[in-house]
């Protein structure tokens, strides 16, 4: 089955509308697309951002740390943590951006637990979660 490039397009940003509205999907979909163009140009010679990768706001030592709690796991290269950590703040964006919209909904400044609940009810690409968070909310 041949996919058309608009078609492909269109899909792109298919999970990251789950469970969002309005100005909320906009603002998700603003933070995507400037991510995406941010490691596109990671890959450009001289470009700014080609050094991304190795700035990173978490420990490389804990995330291999991490790593290796995993008795199948042995030897780690150097990349392999440089790419998780990349991965956990996008994904620790993503999240708190959720939970920042749920806040905002209920007129509230502080992020709570319960934001963070919800924003996991809303789409199910954080099913993964499902035994580490509670679903039920305040």
């Amino acid at each position: 089955m041949d996919v058309q490039p608009e078609e492909e397009e269109v899909d792109v940003f298919r999970n990251v509308a789950q469970g969002l509205v309005g100005s909320y999907l906009e603002i998700t979909i603003q933070y995507w697309q400037e991510l995406i163009n941010e490691i596109e140009m990671t890959n450009e010679p001289g470009s700014e951002f080609q050094d991304d990768f190795k700035s990173h706001s978490l420990p490389l030592a804990r995330i291999k740390k991490v790593m290796k709690t995993d008795e199948d796991v042995r030897m780690i290269s150097a990349e392999a943590p440089i790419l998780f950590a990349k991965a956990c703040e996008i994904f620790i964006t993503e999240l708190t951006l959720r939970a920042w919209c749920i806040a905002e909904e209920h007129k509230r400044r502080t992020l709570q637990k319960s934001d963070i609940a919800q924003a996991l009810l809303k789409s199910d690409m954080f099913d993964f979660l499902i035994d580490v968070v509670p679903r039920s909310t305040e």
